[in-house]
């Protein structure tokens, strides 16, 4: 069983990154405050931890009965994340900010962005929830191995949540260039994340 979490842990901690999440949530949260920063931080990982909760109760299941294959949530979570990183590259997302200016218009605009990237696809990804079903498969309906692979991913998304709530300290250290830099680079990276999502995706469907 102690093998059984600590394969857990580790497995959750590199396909989450926390880490890695700290500049992407910096680059698609650019022109926000450091108030609004932290709402978007705390509904984005309370929506991944929801959905993964979900899928590893259920997952598996469900996708089945729907007829639908982890390739093509990659594909899907790849095509999904191109969209989002066109958007940094060009900085779409900076340039229309101003325009929201309605504080219902900038709500909503913050639930979607909590929703979307942040939550879905970059924390609760293909990846992350191939990872969980699996996970949860092993543990071979163990209520305590399954408490324990819950109690473990909550812990990793709130070092998550830790990371995405420091990288303020990052936004005003970077200034407004070193932000634009940022944004852009990181815009090109995830391009090439969601290339690579939509890859293995084709790859699993098609050559596995």
């Amino acid at each position: 069983m102690f093998d059984y979490f600590v394969s857990a842990a580790i497995t959750m901690l590199v396909v989450l990154d926390p880490i890695g999440l700290a500049p992407l949530f910096l680059g698609v949260t650019g022109g926000l405050s450091t108030e609004e920063r932290r709402k978007v931080a705390l509904r984005a990982t309370a929506i991944a931890l929801a959905i993964l909760a979900t899928f590893g109760a259920i997952g598996a299941p469900l996708l089945h009965a729907l007829g639908i294959t982890l390739p093509a949530f990659r594909i899907a979570g790849g095509l999904l994340l191109f969209a989002i990183s066109f958007e940094m590259v060009f900085a779409r997302r900076t340039e229309r900010a101003p325009d929201e200016v309605e504080n219902s218009a900038r709500e909503h605009r913050l639930h979607n962005l909590a929703v979307f990237p942040l939550a879905i696809p970059l924390m609760a990804g293909p990846g992350a929830i191939t990872a969980m079903m699996l996970l949860a498969g092993e543990a071979r309906g163990d209520p305590i191995r399954l408490a324990g692979l819950f109690a473990i991913t909550a812990v990793v998304v709130g070092l998550c949540l830790a990371v995405y709530l420091a990288a303020d300290r990052t936004n005003r250290l970077l200034g407004v260039t070193g932000n634009a830099i940022l944004t852009r680079l990181l815009g090109v990276v995830l391009t090439a994340l969601a290339v690579q999502f939509v890859i293995d995706g084709i790859r699993g469907a098609f050559f596995a």
